[in-house]
């Protein structure tokens, strides 16, 4: 019997249903996301053997976008092709959405009745846990002296030129030096059980809208003068230059919403706390962005345009690069390549934990303590992100209301 023939007979609801169960149980942001897919995927369900579980992996950090959202669009792609992949989108996505936009629409009556103490709490958090991303990231993404360099150059860089633009650039420079100087990373092997999840028609056309629509969107924006498609611009954008997961989401977004001043400061990093005690993807913290931003259409409207548009690059690209990716990997360009990104990340990442999230959180000496205690519990007694994240809005809620 064929062994890939029982992966293609499961239905688009199935894979909504396994994805469901995830975004309501999967706590612990990207790196735990993928721990549960494992799993769930490849030991209690065998949709998937050992091997092609590593190497879609091995796709989804190459390519821009969240990770664990990426893999389970890969996933639902090779269960039940494009409606898989869209089903795996919804079910992960749809609990940690649904509260980010409820959030926004609550969050002014939440802050007049228990005054703004807790939301301190959750920029503490907030903190922390964008400081152990780059604690993290550093000791996988930026190990050696070319790569540390990057990483140190990219920061001090954009500390000091602060801009959506010098972001690109710095991404761009960290691939091209990476393309230089960073080719010998190990070649990955294909998986045993790998078979055409897509025609390379439908990837060629894919991969095409992919690009038109970054490039296209802001220009029928502009010209047509409408914010909706202003707003959805602005998070496909986002989607579309996202390298190292959902925490990197965080300055990028800033530079383009809050610049613009479509949301103040203080209610963004609120809200980035939030989505830390929440399951499924950090990502769904542009549905709480888009529904409570001043530009366009707010509300639910804007959440599901900012939802929808920031995760839309993810499917259009795994569609795109899957029939590709085999070759492609084992090319010392293409690794060389992401090496450099991947450093680059990190300094990007490191230059947001200073502007904006330590500047606008630490607002006494003390709070320099409070960051320290919630990286602590993070990084050294591994409480999970939801746990600390409750615990300090209770705690500043209560002491500093």
């Amino acid at each position: 019997m064929d062994d890939a023939q029982p992966i293609r007979t499961v239905s688009a609801f199935d894979v909504f249903l396994a994805f469901l169960k995830q975004g309501l149980t999967a706590f612990g942001g990207p790196v735990a996301h993928l721990g549960y897919f494992r799993r769930e995927f490849v030991e209690k369900r065998g949709w998937l053997s050992e091997a092609a579980f590593a190497d879609l992996l091995a796709l989804c950090h190459f390519l821009p976008g969240p990770a664990s959202s990426q893999m389970g669009m890969a996933i639902g792609l090779r269960q039940a092709g494009l409606a898989g992949a869209l089903a795996a989108f919804v079910g992960f996505t749809l609990p940690a959405g649904a509260a980010m936009i409820a959030l926004a629409l609550v969050a002014p009556d939440l802050t007049l009745r228990y005054g703004d103490g807790w939301i301190h709490g959750l920029k503490i958090a907030a903190a922390a846990v964008v400081l152990q991303a780059v604690v993290q990231m550093a000791r996988t993404l930026a190990v050696g002296p070319v790569r540390a360099g990057m990483a140190i150059g990219a920061g001090i860089g954009l500390i000091i030129a602060q801009s959506p633009m010098a972001q690109i650039a710095a991404l761009v420079a960290g691939g091209l030096f990476g393309l230089a100087m960073l080719r010998d990373a190990p070649v990955e092997t294909a998986p045993d059980d790998a078979f055409e999840m897509v025609d390379r028609a439908s990837a060629v056309m894919a991969l095409g809208l992919f690009v038109l629509l970054l490039v296209g969107l802001p220009v029928l924006a502009s010209l047509l003068q409408n914010p909706g498609l202003g707003l959805a611009s602005v998070f496909y954008r986002t989607g579309s230059l996202v390298f190292g997961g959902g925490h990197v989401v965080l300055p990028l977004l800033e530079r383009e919403i809050v610049d613009r001043r479509w949301l103040d400061q203080e209610t963004f990093l609120m809200g980035y706390g939030v989505v830390q005690a929440l399951p499924g993807p950090l990502f769904s913290f542009a549905g709480f962005v888009g529904a409570a931003q001043r530009y366009g259409p707010g509300g639910v409207t804007g959440g599901l345009i900012a939802l929808f548009s920031i995760f839309l690059p993810s499917l259009l690209l795994v569609t795109g690069v899957l029939p590709f990716w085999d070759r492609l990997k084992r090319e010392g360009w293409a690794r060389g390549v992401l090496a450099g990104v991947g450093a680059t990340v990190v300094g990007l990442l490191a230059a947001a934990l200073w502007d904006p999230v330590l500047m606008t959180t630490v607002r006494r000496p003390a709070d320099w303590a409070l960051v320290a205690a919630a990286f602590v519990f993070l990084q050294v007694a591994r409480l999970p992100p939801w746990l600390v994240v409750i615990g300090f809005a209770v705690a500043t809620g209560v002491f500093l209301r």
